[in-house]
């Protein structure tokens, strides 16, 4: 059996108001960095009120995510949910620039954190709806791109304008400015399709499932994705014990518990490293292009990582770039063991955060085949329910813990921890190849479901 994925479309730009999706992603790589700066600099509070506001955003995503779920799938109206996110981020971010304590911060990053997978659910539905079968595998490549060079855009915008002095607060306007300016190109340029769909034709379809998985480059985390409303009853736990024995012959539990500890030692790093840059002396600027190197190592290797996939295989692929992440949180501990200059602590971070940065292209393209590959012919809306359940709670986990270990004061600490949870979860990833080949499979290669040779999926149709 043949899985359709690619990385790269026939060419950048299947239709021309996908660039409308470009300054918002300008705007919320740009805010990525920002919202710490902002409470580090600014406000001048801790490294624990960077952690503690991540933890509120990443909980209002999660309570937030099946609202705009049920929503999107009762009312098909893809370009005002789209509008009301866009708008939303430009009105929240220039609110930004005039609160006066963190506690102001933290309700207002929360209403953003809630805000959040509006755009995600409409924008994944539009172009599933927009675009016949075979022009899907394009479209969402195109979407990809226009998300990475939006992010590389915002980011070198934050670094030009903090070059001469800390102006953040400045620097926020023009963020709603570019948010602003993608509202009112999917308003005026975009128009809701005639046909409509619900949120469970997602977990059909390769590429649209993978574009919700996929972290988002301005949080740093995936929006959680639920294709069914979660059912509230008074037994979760033994629910869960249940399925986890009915599945205990099938890797997808293997790969569920990997995928979370992947995601909270992702979650406790991502959140600690911007105060860890600061509190290393550099300066905003410099803070910008270190992530720069990060988001722009994923636009170029992001686009190989479907042919890797071909060729060396999923499986191996994920363990590997685990290995090279868990390497990454390690050497960035080892330079808190020294007293670095501004320079070299610069130089370093900027060559460790791309290594991080390519890998997690590596790791998220090949960690969703696997993930695709055992949802194939099961009740994959349930199951992803269980993954992103599982994903959020990893969120806010690892804001969670960065709050905790910031009460020692060390990074050192929450970079080794978050290495040896990568590391822990090694092992799941390489049993998880073990129980697909017992059900009967070759995990020789991303293409192979069911035991078939491998394939590199066919250029997608052209785009009219």
């Amino acid at each position: 059996m043949k899985v359709p994925f690619r990385t790269w479309p026939g060419r950048l730009l299947v239709r021309p108001w996908l660039l409308g999706f470009v300054p918002i992603n300008a705007a919320t790589a740009g805010f990525g960095v920002v919202l710490p700066l902002l409470i580090l600099i600014t406000l001048h509070d801790s490294w624990a009120d960077v952690a503690i506001a991540a933890t509120l955003f990443n909980a209002a995503v999660i309570l937030s995510s099946v609202a705009w779920g049920h929503l999107a799938d009762r009312y098909p109206i893809r370009r005002t949910f789209l509008v009301v996110n866009y708008a939303g981020y430009a009105g929240l971010y220039a609110l930004l620039a005039h609160v006066g304590s963190v506690v102001e911060l933290y309700a207002v990053y929360a209403v953003i954190g809630a805000i959040a997978p509006a755009g995600a659910s409409a924008s994944n539905l539009l172009i599933l709806e927009k675009f016949t079968e075979s022009e899907r595998a394009g479209a969402f490549a195109s979407f990809q791109e226009m998300s990475m060079i939006g992010s590389v855009i915002g980011l070198l915008v934050g670094y030009f304008w903090t070059l001469e002095n800390d102006a953040l607060l400045t620097l926020l306007y023009v963020l709603a400015a570019l948010a602003l300016a993608s509202a009112v190109a999917v308003w005026f340029g975009v128009r809701d399709a005639r046909r409509t769909l619900t949120t469970a034709h997602v977990a059909r379809h390769p590429e649209s499932l993978f574009s919700r998985l996929r972290p988002v480059l301005s949080f740093q985390l995936p929006i959680p994705f639920f294709p069914h409303r979660p059912k509230i009853r008074p037994t979760p736990v033994a629910r869960f014990r249940r399925w986890a024995r009915e599945e205990l012959h099938h890797e997808l539990p293997l790969i569920m518990v990997a995928s979370f500890l992947f995601n909270l030692s992702a979650n406790l790093f991502n959140i600690s490293y911007t105060p860890y840059l600061y509190a290393a002396g550099l300066a905003a600027a410099s803070i910008f292009l270190v992530n720069l190197s990060n988001n722009l190592t994923q636009t170029i290797v992001f686009p190989l990582t479907g042919g890797l996939a071909n060729r060396i295989g999923a499986d191996r692929l994920v363990q590997r770039s685990t290995y090279v992440r868990a390497i990454g949180y390690l050497a960035t501990a080892g330079f808190t063991l020294y007293a670095l200059s501004r320079t070299v602590a610069f130089g370093g971070n900027v060559v460790v955060y791309a290594v991080l940065g390519g890998a997690i292209a590596v790791y998220t393209t090949a960690s969703s085949l696997m993930l695709f590959r055992g949802l194939t012919g099961r009740d994959a809306g349930s199951l992803l329910g269980v993954n992103s359940a599982l994903g959020g709670g990893a969120a806010v986990a690892g804001a969670g813990l960065a709050a905790i270990l910031s009460v020692f004061g060390s990074y050192r600490l929450v970079f080794l921890v978050s290495g040896g949870i990568l590391l822990a979860s090694l092992p799941l990833w390489a049993a998880a190849t073990v129980a697909y080949g017992r059900r009967g499979h070759v995990p020789a290669a991303s293409g192979v479901v069911g035991g078939d040779r491998p394939t590199v999926a066919e250029p997608a149709a052209k785009a009219h």
